[in-house]
């Protein structure tokens, strides 16, 4: 199941939320090495899947990983948000949906994708890798505004000194232009006043790279897009890696569950009166210690599944 392309997570619990949708098509929207969607392959015969993925290398990879499943696996390169608006086009066609929303083990230990920590590797980030026209973080970091920076280091990377960070970035490219990881992570020393910390260097690089692949405008647009495409009883899946993204999926799948969403100092209810489905999972779900010591990149991984209703 795993790869070296990627390991996926919360395998077992991933193909247990959806056992409601065995018996109809399941959009993975982020198939990496297809881990996830083999597993789901594999135990429900009757199922269907919709693999997507912005970066062709993945894509590529869940084609070999999937080949002997057949016609019962079609492919699209495109980003889930994407993926999702062109599957509700026609009416709700889905039986169930998974985002995992991680960046892959072949991302990671890539160097000349730009995700790794190690210095010589160049600022790149982009999940769809070498895509004409799209911005490196590289390019990020020694165009925008000190106060741009400053936002995404404080939103995306919860920095507590992310001003000070983008006000040394906007010192150092007077000098010479932002290329490697080493350079930005000379900067942060620089304002850190010592060599930073692993989780440290993870808040900041985490930042740039939800910024330059727009991923929490994605992730918004995508799961209003993914619940209409959901026939009714539908699972809706999501497998997040940070807080940022826990909260939006938390947020949306319980505003889902209310009956009503009126203000409160609105005297009649003006809105639907019922609700569109329900949480399945009341407490995020996250992988066992003996999962996280197997494969350490897990440790962050929290699931939450929301259904349909019928």
């Amino acid at each position: 199941m795993a790869s070296a392309f990627h390991r996926p997570v919360l395998v077992k619990e991933v193909v247990s939320a959806l056992e409601p949708a065995a018996h109809g098509e399941i959009l993975d929207g982020t198939v990496g090495g297809g881990g996830h969607s083999r597993a789901l392959l594999e135990r429900y015969p009757e199922c269907r899947i919709l693999a997507v993925d912005r970066d062709p290398e993945a894509l590529e990879e869940a084609r070999r990983a999937l080949s002997d499943f057949g016609t019962r696996v079609r492919f699209l390169e495109a980003r889930f948000d994407e993926a999702a608006e062109g599957a509700s086009l026609a009416g709700p066609s889905l039986s169930g949906a998974l985002l995992d929303l991680g960046v892959s083990t072949h991302q990671i230990d890539s160097d000349r994708r730009g995700f790794t920590f190690r210095p010589e590797a160049p600022l790149d980030m982009r999940m769809s890798a070498g895509q004409a026209g799209s911005t490196t973080a590289a390019a990020l970091l020694n165009e925008r505004s000190e106060d741009d920076l400053t936002r995404i280091f404080r939103r995306y990377g919860e920095e507590p000194r992310a001003r000070r960070l983008a006000g040394a970035v906007a010192r150092r490219r007077r000098e010479a232009p932002l290329g490697v990881a080493g350079d930005l992570i000379e900067v942060m020393a620089e304002v850190f006043g010592r060599p930073p910390h692993v989780k440290e260097k993870a808040r900041v690089f985490q930042a740039l790279r939800i910024e330059v692949n727009g991923e929490m405008e994605a992730l918004e647009r995508s799961l209003p897009a993914i619940r209409e495409a959901l026939l009714p009883g539908g699972v809706f899946v999501v497998v997040s890696y940070h807080s940022l993204e826990d909260r939006e999926v938390k947020n949306a799948f319980r505003e889902w569950g209310r009956s009503c969403v009126c203000p409160p100092a609105l005297p009649v209810c003006r809105c639907r009166g019922e609700p569109l489905g329900e949480v399945l999972t009341r407490r995020v779900v996250r992988p066992s210690e003996a999962e996280v010591q197997e494969n350490p990149r897990a440790r962050s991984a929290r699931m939450r599944v929301w259904r349909k209703a019928a």
